[in-house]
């Protein structure tokens, strides 16, 4: 699904979501923590307190926790000492395997933003290239499903290289220093890649496959708080819907709220997606070929359903 047809379905989501808020009385939970890293639409709502706006009659606090990657965030998710947050497309799928306590909530189209980037100066020219190197990645997350399917799209297999598992703060020093040959990433780091360290984009992700990002809702939160997790995610389908019509002011507010450089936000708010969708059939379709493809590999113990944790408002 490409981004204006998210659009259309993220207007549509946030009035589905308001028709149903009072299904279920429940008494609301106090507080709300949120799970976000430094950049998309979950630093917009903060700065612009969407969410906190549609708590605000019922004295509902929400909470902001940080994350450097969707993996640690998965497993507070999942021990419920945060409620929500956004990822890309691998750490629900190693959460899942591993019996964690999350359901996806709401998608978004990942359309650019994230890839592999090699040094200026680097004799690695194309993906076949990266045979014997180090590549340098966080274990579980989207830039490691990014590796793994531009490997297999261009014939090489996950054994032709050496996996250097590392977070973004340690992978972006390894990269300047040359400890790894490759770095494969998300905005704003990939950015911070191109503009401050002057690397060259070996492969952008859109170039590979489709991917997706996800809104992920600890279970029990969902099952006993489905109303305010309706509200969470159309404060998130308001601030998006404005996100994408005013990137240069997104561009400004993630550098006031995250401290990564103006120019550095501006080239990661010129290329991302914003809109928010419903979990569709074809998300699912997709998510669960990345699933297959980690158990098929032995990066998942076990084969999952990806459908089975797919949070259904209409129904609770």
């Amino acid at each position: 699904m490409d981004r204006r047809a998210f659009l259309k379905t993220s207007s549509a989501l946030i009035a589905s979501l308001a028709a149903t808020r009072a299904s279920r009385a429940q008494s609301p939970a106090k507080e709300i923590r949120i799970g976000y890293q430094k950049t998309g639409v979950l630093v917009i709502a903060r700065q612009q307190a969407a969410i906190e706006k549609r708590f605000a009659a019922n004295g509902t606090q929400v909470k902001w926790i940080e994350f450097t990657s969707g993996p640690p965030m998965m497993e507070a998710i999942s021990n419920g000492s945060v409620d929500f947050g956004a990822v890309g497309d691998s750490p629900p799928i190693f959460a899942q395997a591993a019996n964690a306590k999350i359901v996806y909530a709401a998608a978004s189209p990942i359309s650019n933003g994230q890839g592999i980037l090699v040094p200026s100066t680097s004799d690695i020219k194309k993906i076949a290239d990266l045979k014997g190197k180090r590549v340098g990645f966080t274990k579980g997350s989207s830039a490691h499903n990014v590796v793994v399917q531009a490997l297999e799209k261009f014939g090489l297999t996950y054994a032709d290289i050496a996996p250097v598992y590392l977070t973004p703060p340690d992978a972006g020093p390894a990269f300047a220093n040359g400890s790894i040959d490759a770095w494969a990433v998300w905005d704003p780091y990939f950015a911070i890649g191109e503009k401050k360290q002057n690397a060259r984009v070996l492969i952008n992700a859109y170039e590979v496959a489709k991917t997706n990002a996800f809104f992920i809702a600890n279970r029990d939160f969902a099952n006993q708080q489905p109303a305010q997790l309706r509200e969470v995610i159309a404060g998130l389908a308001v601030a998006a819907t404005w996100a994408e019509n005013h990137r240069d002011d997104v561009a400004k507010s993630l550098h006031e709220i995250t401290g990564v450089p103006l120019d550095v936000q501006t080239v990661a708010a010129q290329r991302a997606s914003f809109a928010i969708g419903p979990v569709s059939d074809e998300v699912i379709e997709t998510q669960q070929g990345v699933a297959d493809r980690f158990h098929k590999l032995g990066l998942i113990p076990k084969p999952i359903v990806v459908r089975d944790i797919v949070w259904k408002p209409a129904q609770t």
